[in-house]
């Protein structure tokens, strides 16, 4: 029977989603652990990868079980006493086809941060620039990455993907409260996609660079910005299927 799961995660406590060989404390390898340890050997997939630090409210994994669990409210229940950082929102059954990953449309993802001092206990939840910034031009700046483009200047390397092309259908910001966010939502992202992009158009909020400079970035004809935006501002908020 194959499961979908909408999960959250502090990804302050991970070295980011995927499994790695070198540690178990992965988003993937909890969970697969707490599995085991209920005599169900399967693998997580999900609808994406995120960096260490990075976390989620709105992530989706898929996951096979034996026939014999059919109460998947008593599943959850019992993962969420076991996982530590990992919280299951939902667990549902859905077709056998089903891929968490492939069948996802859009994918958003929310970036928080604060000009002002962050308390010890909000460190790993938002990030900090210290200076101040002009919105409306963050604002602009975020236009120029809608619609779809060659983004080869805007990822880092190591991943296997067939193409650098990508189509962003939300790119803006709002205050709130005392905060900012900056939302962005596309039909997928390259890795470090989203915190390369946010540290560019802040560098033109910041009047650090400016807007034809980001847009030759954007249309591939230069690599001006490639430093990445503090990992703990940012947060995998919804797929859509």
């Amino acid at each position: 029977m194959r499961v979908m799961a909408i999960i959250a995660y502090d990804g302050s406590a991970f070295y980011g989603f995927q499994r790695q060989t070198s540690t178990p404390q992965t988003v993937t390898g909890q969970i697969e652990a707490a599995l085991r340890q209920l005599q169900i050997d399967t693998q997580i997939i999900g609808s994406g990868r995120t960096d260490r630090g990075v976390h989620a409210t709105g992530q989706v994994i898929h996951f096979d079980l034996p026939d014999y669990w059919q109460d998947l409210e008593k599943l959850r229940t019992i993962l969420n006493r076991r996982l530590e950082a990992i919280q299951f929102r939902s667990l549902k059954q859905v077709h056998d086809n089903f891929h968490a990953r492939f069948w996802a449309k859009r994918r958003r993802y929310r970036y928080l941060f604060s000009t002002e001092d962050i308390s010890v206990f909000e460190r790993n939840y938002i990030a900090h620039y210290p200076c101040d910034f002009d919105l409306t031009l963050l604002n602009r700046a975020l236009t120029l990455f809608q619609g779809t483009h060659d983004f080869q200047a805007f990822h880092k390397t190591g991943s296997e993907i067939h193409t650098t092309v990508r189509t962003v259908y939300k790119a803006f910001a709002y205050p709130n409260k005392n905060r900012f966010i900056i939302v962005f939502e596309a039909d997928g992202f390259l890795r470090s996609q989203v915190r390369m992009m946010v540290e560019a158009a802040m560098s033109c909020a910041r009047s650090m660079s400016d807007l034809e400079t980001l847009k030759a970035q954007i249309d591939a004809k230069s690599g001006a910005v490639t430093k990445l935006a503090p990992a703990q501002g940012l947060y995998l908020a919804k797929i859509h299927y």
